[in-house]
């Protein structure tokens, strides 16, 4: 089967009922309470640079122990893995001075999620898996400074924060990801200098990967870190044509509901969101159980809000394998048709009607 036959399939499998994400790597390779030598393995053994935190180094250090994070995911009921590689660009790297090895990094993690999408869906060829690669906000960010004293300041610019995403995204698309997935968006326009990366690496492959979207609220005012509403955000991101768009992280599902619900009102095309087990507790954990994330959801479901569901930080093959089930035979959200308008954005929307 084709990467093009694989997106053909979920976008049919989409008008039938509502898909499952997986949940959250980084909580299980908490779980896993590696030590800095795991960490390094034999190729980064004289590495100048502490790496112990470096998750996304894994994929070349512990491989088999993400491959057996990925298979829980998909053995819990996701149709969607994404790829271990949240931070596995060179600006985020750079700070563990290991931005040369962001290629393997990337390539290495679509291949071990790609194996084992391929092993699950050969049990159930009816029902094939994909691969979603996963790519992060980095630690820097476009609209804002980081010097209150000199607010024109940035610490990137324009054309480095494009060629961290499309460096990123080539190592994605040579290990066999499905789609790309721009997550955790607290900044739009580091989306936007990821999208035009994404869409021009696209022309230049010959390969034509859909883009997955997904902006982060991060707290109860409704806005993401740059200031933008959810419409806003929508509307400076709908150009993209994305495979689906939606929210995820800083928030609990109880949390993220008012934001989702506006989100599902205005995007025209599927709708995702795979929030955080609730709101960490003061020694920075999560206490939501499968039960309370999963029920959630399955509101959000039969509210018609959502197409796809998953989890954020604290999730687990537990959490996902509850929202699978509660979700299970519930109608998935059908997208609006909207009246022709221009829109356009700053952190507020604005439409002048046709």
């Amino acid at each position: 089967m084709t990467r093009d036959d694989r997106i053909a399939a979920l976008k049919a499998a989409a008008e039938k009922r509502i898909l499952v994400f997986d949940g959250a790597w980084g909580t299980m390779i908490q779980a896993l309470k590696l030590s800095e030598e795991d960490f390094r393995g034999e190729r980064f053994k004289d590495h100048p640079a502490p790496l112990q935190g470096n998750n996304d180094i894994l994929v070349l250090t512990k491989q088999e122990e993400c491959r057996d994070i990925a298979r829980a995911y998909l053995d819990a009921g996701a149709d969607v893995v994404g790829t271990n590689t949240f931070n596995a660009n060179a600006i985020s790297q750079a700070d563990y001075d290991a931005q040369d090895c962001v290629f393997d990094m990337n390539k290495a993690a679509a291949e071990i999620c790609r194996e084992a999408a391929e092993a699950k869906t050969a049990e159930t060829p009816d029902r094939p898996r994909l691969v979603a690669g996963a790519i992060g906000p980095t630690n820097r960010t476009l609209s804002l400074s980081p010097d209150v004293n000199r607010p024109e300041y940035r610490a990137v610019d324009w054309d480095d924060m494009y060629e961290c995403y499309k460096d990123q995204a080539r190592g994605l698309l040579a290990g066999g990801v499905d789609f790309y997935l721009v997550e955790t968006i607290f900044d739009t326009l580091n989306a936007k200098a990821a999208i035009a990366a994404l869409l021009d690496l696209n022309d230049e492959s010959g390969e034509d990967l859909p883009i997955a979207i997904s902006g982060t609220i991060t707290d109860k005012s409704g806005r993401t870190l740059s200031g933008q509403t959810v419409e806003a955000f929508w509307n400076s991101v709908r150009h993209a044509k994305p495979l689906t768009v939606g929210l995820n992280c800083a928030l609990g599902a109880a949390e993220m509901k008012p934001f989702i619900a506006e989100l599902s009102r205005v995007a025209d095309c599927l709708v995702h969101a795979y929030p955080n087990a609730g709101l960490p507790n003061d020694m920075g954990e999560y206490d939501e159980t499968p039960d309370d994330t999963s029920r959630h959801l399955r509101a959000w479901a039969e509210a018609g809000y959502v197409n796809f569901v998953g989890g954020c930080c604290g999730t687990t093959p537990a959490h996902i394998a509850k929202i699978a089930e509660l979700v299970d035979g519930v109608a998935p959200r059908k997208p609006p048709v909207r009246a022709t308008a221009m829109r356009l954005s700053g952190l507020e929307p604005f439409e002048l009607a046709g």
